[in-house]
């Protein structure tokens, strides 16, 4: 069948690709937190904790774990011309080899933190300081409280950049997950803009 000689199709809108990493330490939320904010099942690389990892990993304040990411968990979120995909790193120091590869295209990240444990999260700082990511921190809620104020986080974290957000966050709840990502959305965005001036 013929077009019509006056068709004139409107303009197929070009979709914004953005990588985005869901970063820390072993056992603060990574995997919950992409479940948590994904439209789709989120695809998981969890196995069974074993024999294997006692005396590598530590479960000191998380005994109950029984599972970790041993790759990546991946999730997406679709926004009106935009499509979020989130990338879940692996917590353990063993698969810390793997960030690199992760963060390649990634336009920035959210690092999750435990304040139960906050020297696991050190690490993931600096990762992304040292590479010049933008992150925000979100300091998952356990045990249904928080034990420390933003400010007191951001001290602990001895953040370089004083601008970084430091959000409370439960990793479990909707809401809480997606602010934590429309607060580092903000941040890419005036990055963006100061960068085009």
């Amino acid at each position: 069948m013929a077009l019509p000689a006056s068709y004139d199709p409107a303009p197929i809108p070009a979709v914004q690709q953005i990588k985005i990493l869901i970063a820390g330490g072993f056992g603060v939320g990574k995997t919950t937190f992409v479940s948590t904010v994904s439209e789709i099942r989120p695809l998981r690389t969890e196995e069974r904790l074993t024999a294997e990892g006692v005396g590598v990993d530590d479960l000191n304040g998380i005994e109950n774990k029984t599972a970790t990411t041993v790759a990546m968990d991946f999730g997406r979120i679709t926004l009106d011309d935009s499509v979020v995909y989130l990338f879940g790193t692996p917590g353990q120091e063993r698969f810390w080899f793997m960030w690199d590869d992760l963060l390649r295209g990634a336009f920035g990240a959210v690092v999750l933190v435990d304040t139960r444990r906050l020297d696991h999260s050190f690490a993931a700082v600096d990762f992304f300081e040292k590479r010049g990511t933008p992150f925000v921190v979100g300091a998952n809620c356990f045990d249904g409280r928080q034990t420390h104020s933003p400010d007191v986080i951001r001290d602990a974290l001895d953040l370089a950049d004083p601008t970084v957000p430091v959000l409370m966050l439960d990793a479990r709840e909707r809401a809480s997950a997606r602010d934590v990502m429309l607060s580092l959305m903000d941040r890419l965005i005036a990055r963006a803009d100061a960068a085009a001036v």
